[in-house]
């Protein structure tokens, strides 16, 4: 079946069909009703790409994310399809190839009309690409230093300084931390608040007490076993997966959390509150980073003059849970 059949049966022209089925407000009820019901006993369904020709619109967004195995990720993914669901946008997630890149001709190339990019490495040229070609995009959970776009980020040195201050006033002083990489924001801002922290503490961090290395789990369990030989009596982590990572490997171990150490975590995602983990973690709050994201991205997608880049950092919280206490007694 074509819009053809459909204005045949209806009673009205091509263009009727086409505008009746975008929803056009110009359009009556009546109509409007007439072509849908037309529609539907047809069977008809609008052609997508017929649609993109005519619109110049692929009403397709385009999500770009390299881990996911993290759940975190596959949160930022659930809350990213709960938020477009509500518009004509689709979502098409896009993974990086075998050299960590997504191509830029893969999403300048007429299917998608904006993208969200969530695992950008600080040396990426690739919002600076997008924004010469003015293409719409949005970096989402990682910044990238002097990037000519918009920006939805957590405060994540302020994070640090919160998990550092939370031990310190405790009393712990024998810290040890698990940090992620220094060429990525997170990592890199993590780490540098939780130093930061413990620095006005007047706690140090010596070096044989903390580990750089990749968010993931298998990571988090080898270092926090190699940690083990400076007998800390608290761990930092600088994402959730490595505090998992390191909870599994503690718990191996027969070491008692939080009575023996206690362990921190940053994200608070789903697995964080299980009951078999309770992790105490830094949180940001996730679905409101997704609605800005959106927003952002949403609103220079339909300026008629692109604005200035703009910036959005939410503040963290200390989500308390059961895996931290004070140390234990010498």
């Amino acid at each position: 079946m074509t819009s053809h059949d459909v204005a045949r049966a209806a009673g009205v022209s091509q263009a009727t069909v086409s505008r009746a089925l975008r929803g056009d407000p110009r359009l009556s009820e009546e109509t409007r009703q007439r072509v849908v019901t037309a529609a539907a006993n047809l069977q008809y369904v609008p052609s997508q790409r017929g649609r993109s020709l005519v619109t110049r619109s692929a009403d397709q967004i385009g999500i770009v994310v390299a881990d996911l195995g993290n759940p975190f990720y596959m949160q930022i993914l659930s809350e990213l399809h709960r938020g477009l669901s509500k518009t004509h946008l689709r979502m098409l997630v896009l993974t990086p190839g075998p050299d960590g890149r997504v191509p830029l001709e893969r999403l300048v190339d007429g299917s998608l009309d904006g993208v969200i990019l969530t695992t950008t490495m600080l040396d990426s040229s690739l919002p600076n690409a997008l924004s010469q070609r003015g293409f719409p995009y949005v970096l989402l959970n990682r910044a990238v230093d002097d990037a000519p776009g918009d920006v939805c980020v957590v405060d994540n040195h302020a994070g640090g300084v919160l998990a550092a201050t939370e031990l310190a006033g405790l009393g712990h002083t024998k810290i040890a931390a698990l940090f992620g990489p220094t060429t990525t924001s997170t990592g890199r801002d993590r780490e540098a608040g939780f130093r930061a922290g413990l620095a006005d503490a007047g706690i140090a961090l010596p070096e044989s007490n903390w580990r750089r290395m990749p968010f993931d789990f298998s990571s988090g369990h080898d270092a926090a076993l190699e940690l083990l030989d400076a007998r800390p009596t608290a761990l930092f982590c600088a994402n959730d997966i490595l505090a998992l990572g390191a909870f599994n490997a503690l718990h191996g171990r027969g070491v008692r959390i939080p009575e023996q150490v206690s362990l921190i975590g940053f994200d608070d995602v789903l697995l964080a509150g299980w009951e078999v983990f309770e992790l105490t973690t830094v949180s940001q709050d996730l679905p409101a980073m997704v609605e800005a994201a959106t927003e952002l991205l949403l609103s220079r997608m339909t300026a008629e003059e692109p604005p200035p880049p703009r910036r959005v950092v939410l503040t963290p919280k200390l989500v308390r849970r059961a895996t931290h206490g004070p140390p234990p007694p010498e």
